[in-house]
């Protein structure tokens, strides 16, 4: 192996070829990018939620789009809706990577997170056909196995390497990633096509969220709702979509002359073991994480340019970021950035939206700013990006993903070098 294509901990490179996705903010990265630059929420209010009598009147959805380019009309009838966003999202990916035709399918893996998998799907099927069971749908559990995005994308490519979906609840997009990333890195597999996916604008799961007091309440503000970090911050917003990236050995992409948009350079999981829906207050665990990440990836501290965090705008998780952060860098931490502001909080594809997006950042050396931040409790611990993009010298970007249960996903997303 060249030495400029092996992984500074050993193994191979590991870079992003191609990226697919299907948000609230676009359909494209191009579109992502923008809106995230430019700071403007997705979130609007919706009838049938409040129709459903819940609390909570706003989302951030998938704005819809033509299917007909990806699936038949009897694919989108049997499956359900994370599935069909995720196989578009993929089908965009791979598209983007232009793989090899000749490339061998048993080394090609899918590796998916999601956190509500199949709930909603088991929703509609139980408020429909709880008195009438004979009546269910044939395809009802293809419907609702937590598998079933993942394996669909197998299925509609022929790809046979290992195939696998991950729950860490909010942290799952940035599992999947970090797994895959290790797959390629120790030769598991040449290529993994790898993201997250949810669609849980659901009565049920928006039900469950509000009676844990999770979810902002600002119904007739749906564009300033979703605050992270900010002094009045009262819960996030719930989106949706499916974020796919194509992972590939550096060596492989660079021979073939494959467009690069940068690397996965390191990561890290852990779990707080503290509490199953708060994190731990003094961030110590997330801090270990963090530094793991950078450490994995062969940096130093300082050679961070920015932080994506998770940052969903609950106070207390927010709050143990913030600390955590100051943990890790004292009282000369990096510029900090977190998307939700704009996108909604995607549950299991939000690692994954904050990776991709972290790539073109690192890139072009552009920090978004932190949608709807006025002031902050935290302004004391971390150097917050807001108002206007910063402009950074392009560097690596550490990317945060942490999710109910204490679970904690880092990555580092460098530039292409």
């Amino acid at each position: 192996m060249n030495p400029r294509d092996r992984h500074p901990s050993g193994g191979h490179r590991v870079a992003v070829t191609g990226i697919g996705l299907k948000t609230p903010v676009g359909h494209t990265l191009d579109e992502a990018y923008a809106a995230v630059l430019a700071g403007k929420p997705a979130a609007t209010r919706l009838d049938r939620l409040v129709e459903a009598g819940l609390p909570v009147h706003i989302a951030c959805l998938v704005p819809e789009f033509d299917t007909e380019p990806y699936l038949s009309r009897r694919e989108a009838r049997q499956i359900d809706r994370p599935a069909r966003l995720l196989l578009c999202a993929a089908a965009d990916a791979l598209a983007d990577a232009e793989l090899p035709a000749g490339q061998p399918r048993e080394r090609i893996g899918v590796q998916i997170g999601t956190g509500i998998g199949g709930l909603t799907s088991m929703e509609e099927a139980t408020a429909g056909y709880v008195h009438r069971p004979r009546d269910l749908p044939v395809h009802t559990v293809p419907r609702t196995m937590a598998n079933s995005p993942a394996c669909r994308v197998a299925l509609r490519h022929g790809f046979q390497g290992v195939c696998t979906t991950y729950s860490s609840a909010c942290a799952s997009g940035g599992t999947a990633l970090a797994e895959a990333a290790r797959r390629i890195r120790h030769g598991e597999l040449d290529v993994a096509v790898a993201g997250g996916v949810d669609a849980a604008v659901s009565t049920v799961v928006l039900g469950s969220f509000a009676r844990m007091r999770a979810l902002s309440l600002r119904n007739d503000q749906p564009a300033l709702a979703s605050r992270p970090f900010d002094a009045d911050r009262d819960g996030f917003v719930m989106g949706e979509g499916a974020v796919v990236l194509v992972l590939e050995r550096w060596e492989a992409a660079r021979a073939r002359g494959a467009r690069i948009h940068g690397e996965i350079a390191g990561y890290a999981e852990n779990c707080d073991a503290f509490h199953i829906a708060a994190p731990h207050e003094d961030g110590e665990l997330a801090a270990r994480c963090m530094r793991a990440a950078v450490a994995d990836a062969g940096l130093a501290l300082a050679d961070i340019g920015h932080i994506s965090a998770h940052g969903t705008s609950t106070v207390p998780g927010d709050r143990a970021e913030a600390r955590a952060v100051a943990r890790c860098y004292g009282a000369e931490p990096p510029p900090v950035t977190a998307i939700k502001g704009v996108t909604g909080h995607l549950i299991g594809a939000a690692g994954a939206l904050a990776a991709a997006l972290a790539l073109r950042c690192a890139a072009d050396g552009l920090v978004p700013p932190i949608a709807n931040l006025r002031a902050s409790p935290e302004a004391d611990l971390l150097d917050l990006v807001h108002r206007t993009p910063r402009a950074v010298a392009p560097a690596p970007v550490l990317s945060n993903a942490f999710g109910f249960g204490g679970q904690n996903a880092c990555l580092v997303l460098a530039p292409p070098t």
